[in-house]
């Protein structure tokens, strides 16, 4: 019985002198947390997403705080309050707030079952993550879209899901909040983030198929063929060739839509525009009237005159 008694005394003993350091510990580095952190915190959404570029709304708050003591906290912004929250959260810090044009997750591909058809059949975890790892996939394009939805799963907003004749993925203007989830879950980087444009309106090239445009052609009836012709078109310098592949810058683009009616492909689309108007087409030139055919004056004979030689005046005297 002693000598549980006496342990017990020892481990007793033990564990305070333990709670002590560890308590002196905790107040000599103990971290201030800052109390702007936590209001800033209970402005934001709380949805987590990622779409600022940090791990969660804590992390961002975090950041906020620390860049208002830096002067300034442009470039910071949570997508999913979008400018609402972030004017409240610049008055809470005494900030301004630059406003930033809103943006929406856009799918580039329009390979659709008829544009892109299926040359094979995939049979492994119907993932786009486990089909891009065992290669092409299913159709010939092997940078189009795979159509297994994971950028669905990964979207908390229900703003994307699958359109069943098609087999892409169509985002929902209206409950985007560009977090960008979407757009990490696309193992081939088929999803952008976009600006939402003037009234919708968007023009992009749908397509991200880097091949020759033989190939890409082949694999896809509106594959973009880097032929150039829409860059010879834009007078802004908004569209740029690379690997192939065209690109519109949207910070340039002022929407004329000149490189939509040239691409021969039809791998540049305009969402959002009214419908063109009709061109109206060239008067016909009127074949030249002919001519009345002049009226030719009546030919007027010369009067005959008899002429007789001397021989015949003789003769007849």
């Amino acid at each position: 019985m002693d000598f549980i008694f006496y342990a017990v005394i020892v481990l007793g003993a033990i564990a305070l002198v333990a709670a002590v350091v560890l308590y002196a510990a905790s107040k000599k580095f103990a971290v201030q947390e800052d109390p702007r952190i936590g209001q800033v915190l209970e402005v934001l959404p709380g949805a987590n997403c990622g779409g600022c570029g940090f791990a969660g709304c804590a992390g961002l708050a975090g950041a906020l705080v620390k860049a208002c003591d830096n002067g300034s906290i442009e470039g910071l912004l949570c997508p999913v309050g979008g400018q609402d929250v972030m004017g409240q959260v610049a008055d809470l810090l005494g900030m301004a707030v630059a406003n930033a044009e809103p943006k929406v997750a856009v799918v580039r591909c329009n390979g659709s079952c008829e544009n892109r058809p299926r040359i094979t059949e995939y049979s492994g975890l119907r993932t786009c993550y486990a089909m891009n790892s065992t290669g092409a996939g299913e159709t010939a394009c092997g940078f189009g879209c795979l159509g297994c939805g994971d950028c669905v799963a990964a979207c908390k907003f229900d703003a994307i899901h699958m359109n069943e004749e098609t087999g892409l993925p169509e985002v929902d203007d209206d409950k985007c909040v560009a977090c960008g989830a979407c757009v990490k879950a696309c193992p081939r980087h088929v999803i952008e983030l976009r600006k939402k444009g003037v009234k919708n309106r968007r023009v992009y090239v749908s397509c991200v198929n880097k091949e020759k445009g033989a190939v890409a052609k082949k694999g896809c009836a509106v594959a973009c063929i880097g032929c150039g012709k829409c860059q010879k078109e834009c007078k802004f310098e908004a569209i740029t060739i690379e690997n192939n592949l065209s690109y519109i810058d949207f910070n340039k683009c002022r929407l004329c839509r000149k490189c939509v009616e040239a691409c021969p492909t039809h791998a540049i689309i305009d969402v959002n525009f009214p419908p063109r108007k009709p061109k109206a087409e060239a008067p016909k030139a009127e074949a030249p009237k002919a001519e009345a055919p002049k009226a030719e004056a009546p030919k007027v004979e010369a009067p005959k005159v008899e002429t007789t030689t001397i021989k015949e005046e003789e003769a007849k005297a």
